[in-house]
This record gives C-alpha cells, sequence and structure tokens, in this order.
C-alpha cells in the first residue's frame, strides 16, 4: 500500500500563556491524509486554528507535537516545494508583474536564462488573464488583478502542493467568482494538489474534491472528511441544479451552525486512539442525508478500541 501524497499525524498547536501557565491548544489530535493531485479545503469557525495549520504546512510555524510528511519526508522548515497564497497578495510595490514572478522564478531556478524565465513567466501569467498587464506595478491594478498576479508567483514556481489562505476573501462577488472559475481551470490542468483555507461553503463545494470540517476550538479538531461528489466538470452556473448539491450544502451549514460546537469539548482528543483519522462521509450520495455521522464530543470508543463511526459513509 502506497503511501498518500501528504500525510499529518497527531498534530497539536500550544501557544505559551501568561507567566508560564498552560493553556489550551488551539487544536489537538490532528491526523488526515491528502493524495496527490487533490483540491482539499478545510471549513471551520474562527479561532479553530485552520491558518495555523496551513502555515505549519508552509513551515512558518512548528507545530507543539505531531508530524506533518511530504512525499514521504518529514517537513521541516519553508521550502520552494509549497508555494502559498495569502489573504493580501503580498507583491512588491517596486516591482512590474512580470518582475514579481520573475523573482519567484529565478529563486526555483538560478540557472535558467532570462529569456527562459521570461517564456515561463508569460506563460503563467497568461493562464491568469494578465498579459496585457505584464509591464505595470501592483498599484496600477486593481484588487482582484493584484491576487491574480499572487496565484500566477505561486504556480510559476511549480510546487508540489499550494497552499491558499483565504485568498478571495477581500474580493467582490463578480471578481471573487471569475478567479475561481480561473483557478479551478489552471488546477485541473496542471493537476496540483491544494490545501485552501475558506469561510465559503459555496466557494469549497465548487472548488473542492473534498471539505475537512473542523469543530470549534479551543481544542478543535478535524470531525470528518466530506467528499464533494458533484461532477468533476462542475460549473457555478448550473452546479445547484443537481441535486446533490443541496445535500452537501445542508450538511455542511448544519455542521458550522449546530454540530461544529457541540463536538467541541476541550480535551476530547485525549480519547482518540493512536492513528486515529476522521470518518469521510458523502451526504451528496446519501437521498436522506438528514442524520449526522455517529460522532460524539468524546469520540466514544467500542470495547475492541476503535472508534463509534465504523461506518463513515452512512451519513
Amino acid at each position: 500500500m502506497s503511501l498518500p501524497f501528504l500525510r499529518v499525524e497527531g498534530l497539536m498547536k500550544r501557544y505559551p500563556g501568561h507567566s508560564g501557565k498552560l493553556v489550551q491548544p488551539v487544536f489537538e489530535g490532528l491526523s488526515f491524509d491528502i493524495e496527490r493531485g487533490r483540491f482539499v479545503c478545510i471549513i471551520g469557525h474562527s479561532g479553530c486554528g485552520k491558518t495555523t495549520i496551513l502555515n505549519v504546512l508552509a513551515g512558518l510555524e512548528v507545530p507543539t507535537a505531531g508530524h506533518v510528511f511530504m512525499a514521504g519526508r518529514e517537513l521541516g522548515g519553508p521550502s520552494l516545494d509549497r508555494g502559498v497564497v495569502f489573504q493580501s497578495h503580498a507583491l512588491m510595490p517596486w516591482l512590474t508583474v512580470r518582475g514579481n514572478v520573475s523573482f519567484a522564478v529565478r529563486s526555483r531556478h538560478p540557472d535558467w536564462s532570462r529569456p527562459r524565465v521570461d517564456a515561463h513567466v508569460e506563460h503563467y501569467v497568461a493562464m491568469v488573464g494578465l498579459s496585457s498587464a505584464l509591464d505595470l506595478k501592483p498599484a496600477q491594478l486593481s484588487g482582484g488583478m493584484r491576487q491574480r498576479v499572487g496565484i500566477a508567483r505561486a504556480f510559476a514556481i511549480e510546487p508540489k502542493m499550494l497552499l491558499l489562505d483565504e485568498p478571495f476573501g477581500a474580493l467582490d462577488a463578480l471578481t471573487r467568482g471569475t478567479i475561481q472559475d480561473e483557478l479551478r481551470a489552471i488546477v485541473r490542468a496542471t493537476a496540483q494538489t491544494v490545501f485552501m483555507i475558506t469561510h465559503d461553503v459555496d466557494e469549497a463545494i465548487l472548488l473542492a474534491d473534498e471539505v475537512l470540517l473542523m469543530s470549534n476550538g479551543p481544542c478543535a479538531r478535524i470531525a470528518e472528511i466530506v467528499d464533494i461528489t458533484l461532477p468533476a466538470d462542475r460549473k457555478r452556473e448550473s452546479m445547484h441544479h443537481d441535486p446533490q448539491y443541496y445535500r452537501i450544502r445542508n450538511h455542511l451549514v448544519d455542521f458550522l451552525v449546530r454540530r461544529s460546537k457541540e463536538l467541541s469539548t476541550p480535551g476530547a482528543a485525549q480519547f482518540v486512539p493512536a492513528g486515529w483519522r476522521p470518518p469521510r462521509v458523502q451526504p451528496g450520495l446519501d437521498p436522506n442525508p438528514s442524520n449526522p455521522p455517529a460522532l460524539n464530543p468524546s469520540f466514544a470508543l467500542d470495547p475492541a478500541g476503535s472508534h463509534s463511526n465504523s461506518n463513515p459513509e452512512s451519513v
């Protein structure tokens, strides 16, 4: 059996408190896998540690406990193997679009000639529809265009994994929709592995192959993984006509409104067996998805020591 592309084992993050007092961890007991080429979104209320998880995956933060492995190697610090797109565009204002993307490409390929760098940059800038803006500086671009440059820069270094921290949160609805469509097309064309934070349920359904649902913090954990069973070629303007869409959406909204709080018992992760992974559910394929998975705040164990949700697809 081959190892998953990304494996997270027993991740926990605790920030130091005042006067040396112990504080509850932001999240604990996180274990999950991501297969190569999958688009994964993570959803949860503010304070559950989504951005901290992304920063750990990016190598920007060190976990208090646990390990992260990518392609069979444990991660240790930032690397060009992982491209990051933050909530703000984070462009260098004194450089043009070409200069911002070229800077990243030269960092990745210092031995490339200038013509080769230029051709590479122009290819990825064209993919986000900004060929006409190559020689403009960030101050001359709209907010949506700046975010496109950030996406082009991340893709241009051809990372093994792309990490997105709510990259469209500050954009208006029309611009957001356009860039979502562009991102989906690029990811499908490049078979890129993506881990993305979002608060937008519809955005997750449109973009993701699977959605990680986090309980409320502190001591947050991933309660379940939802497979997005809509067709891979789904489109924003038509996906709501598919009956699966409403089953999936209702499941996600119900979790955020009700179950995320019910599952937020501090210290519950201590009841999770080593190597436990959240149940995988498929509400889009269930004709009667009114009953949530058999998962309770204490992760109750049966006498054999396995978790109580032995049939996670029976949502």
